[in-house]
């Protein structure tokens, strides 16, 4: 009965909430407190006091038909003139609300920007590893997402391999930093020796090659990184953001596009998103969240609980043997398997501590796994027992 097509997809459904619909089972048969669960990407953090705030003020005293009622399809313009303006104070930069489509979440706005750009055999480069959902939202449009490398010590993009990737189908290379699953932010030398890279391939085949730069993450850093602003350093990048992360609101999916006024055939891709939002069936982006994320743009997670978390944990696992990349953003812990096959190790913390970890095959990436600690820092403290005993029996720290 089903499409072929969506036999793939359901066969190759992903790990992450397979194992998030797992956690729930776990935890109904051993407690919730009994169970550590560290699959999913699903903040903590409360979101901002602002945000409550804003949707109560919001309903109370807006007119009914504006908070809930259609716009254009891109959005309420004066929201997408309040976010341009907030851009601007940030990165020195001249957008206006032209330049801003909003979006059901970043996922969705991939979605669109996807299905303005591609046809049936072109191409999508990333980087492993890399957002598994990738491969779908690519898939979605019959396009084909391949995979470049990096470099195995600081997961920087290996632009040898990238460039020897792209090719005469390449319509677009999309990278994520801070990066979903490994923490690491691409400094601005990289983006910079990315950004000529990209130049050089375009004028090699005679097309432009977008960048599309995946933030959701932006700002949530540490130690003083800097997220470099990507369409500074290259004209033809589209930034695909959500409001999912910065500011807990995950399940209510908002963010957007923004679109530089200097990418080739700028009219001609802003009219193509606004008509994708539309026959996608998103129509338009959830009206109440977009007057409240204009409201709140300037609001803060609270990062410090994040890095909390994540400094108990990194040095945890480092002192009990595993090998770990110190997240520099996002809120993930990319851990080396202490076995090669890492599906294996995920289901003996499962099966032996409840502990859920997401194996690295997920990101394109077999021999790591993947650590979500935006949990309750009572979380990571149960399961560093489990850890311990886990890394014991492996025979590491010794």
């Amino acid at each position: 009965m089903i499409s072929e097509k969506m036999k793939g997809f359901v066969k190759n459904s992903s790990a992450i909430r397979a194992m998030f619909e797992e956690g729930k089972k776990m935890a109904a048969k051993y407690g919730a407190d009994h169970v550590y669960d560290f699959s999913l990407g699903n903040p903590n953090v409360p979101a901002p006091a602002e945000v409550k705030d804003a949707i109560i003020d919001i309903v109370t005293n807006e007119d009914p038909v504006l908070v809930h009622g259609y716009m254009n399809n891109s959005g309420y313009e004066d929201v997408r003139e309040t976010l341009a303006e907030h851009l601007n104070s940030l990165y020195g930069t001249s957008y206006g609300a032209g330049n801003l489509l909003m979006t059901v979440g970043a996922a969705g706005g991939l979605n669109v920007i996807f299905k303005t750009l591609l046809n049936p055999g072109d191409e999508v480069v990333t980087m492993t590893p890399y957002f598994g959902e990738y491969r779908a939202y690519a898939g979605n449009f019959d396009a084909k997402l391949v995979e470049a490398a990096t470099d195995p010590e600081t997961f920087y993009p290996d632009l040898e391999d990238l460039g020897a990737k792209i090719t005469g189908r390449t319509k677009a290379v999309i990278v994520n930093s801070p990066n979903n699953p490994t923490g690491v932010v691409y400094p601005e030398q990289v983006i910079r020796d990315l950004a000529e890279l990209l130049e050089r391939k375009s004028a090699e085949y005679g097309t432009p090659i977008m960048l599309i730069s995946d933030e959701p993450y932006r700002e949530i850093v540490f130690d003083g990184a800097e997220v470099p602003w990507i369409p500074s350093f290259y004209r033809n990048t589209i930034v695909g953001s959500s409001y999912s992360k910065t500011l807990s609101l995950p399940g209510e999916r908002i963010g957007f596009l923004l679109i530089p006024s200097g990418i080739d055939d700028f009219e001609d891709v802003t009219a193509a998103c606004n008509t994708a939002n539309r026959i996608l069936g998103f129509v338009n982006a959830p009206s109440l969240m977009q007057r409240v994320a204009a409201r709140c743009c300037e609001a803060k997670t609270d990062v410090d609980f994040y890095d909390r978390n994540r400094r108990l944990l990194y040095e945890s696992l480092e002192e009990y043997g595993y090998t770990c990349v110190k997240p520099e953003g996002a809120f993930y812990l990319w851990m080396k398997s202490p076995e090669e096959d890492e599906r294996a190790f995920a289901a003996k913390a499962k099966d032996e501590e409840q502990i859920l970890v997401v194996p690295g095959r997920s990101f394109g990436c077999a021999g790591w796994v993947r650590i979500a600690y935006c949990v309750s820092h009572e979380t990571i403290e149960g399961s560093l027992p489990g850890f311990r005993r886990i890394a014991e029996s492996y025979g590491l720290g010794r």
